[in-house]
């Protein structure tokens, strides 16, 4: 009888909800630094994998006025990265956030930053302090 391989998790892959996949991957690539890992379509692609680091996510396309008003929740991504500061810094100098947007330490001991994506997807950069 063969022993049965323990289980692990490896990693997740969020799926975000995107209303456009083009002007998301625009936004991911050009402003977040990500890299486009793989695509369904080379010249119109509706998912796609992004990496950066270690860290993939998925861009679903959903155009559906409908779906977006009543079935799609904007989710929360929690980023842990190193050195807050410097990835503050370069999201600053590529205007990707309002000015009232900071790094903040919290009394839950991080530091980190938060905006929103171009559909409202939250995403906060922190490290442990």
């Amino acid at each position: 009888m063969k022993a049965k391989a323990k289980v692990k998790f490896i990693s997740v892959h969020p799926v975000l909800a995107v209303k456009n996949v083009i002007q998301s991957l625009g936004f991911y690539v050009n402003k977040l630094g990500f890299k486009v890992a793989f695509a369904d379509h080379k010249t119109n692609p509706k998912y796609v994998g992004i990496k950066r680091g270690l860290v993939e996510i998925h861009l679903q396309q959903h155009h559906d006025a409908s779906e977006w008003e009543h079935t799609i929740e904007r989710p929360m991504l929690r980023f842990l990265v190193l050195s807050t500061e410097n990835l503050f810094e370069e999201y600053k100098a590529k205007g990707i956030f309002h000015a009232q947007t900071s790094i903040k330490k919290t009394t839950w001991n991080t530091k980190e930053f938060a905006f929103y994506d171009l559909d409202k997807n939250g995403l906060t950069f922190y490290e442990n302090l």
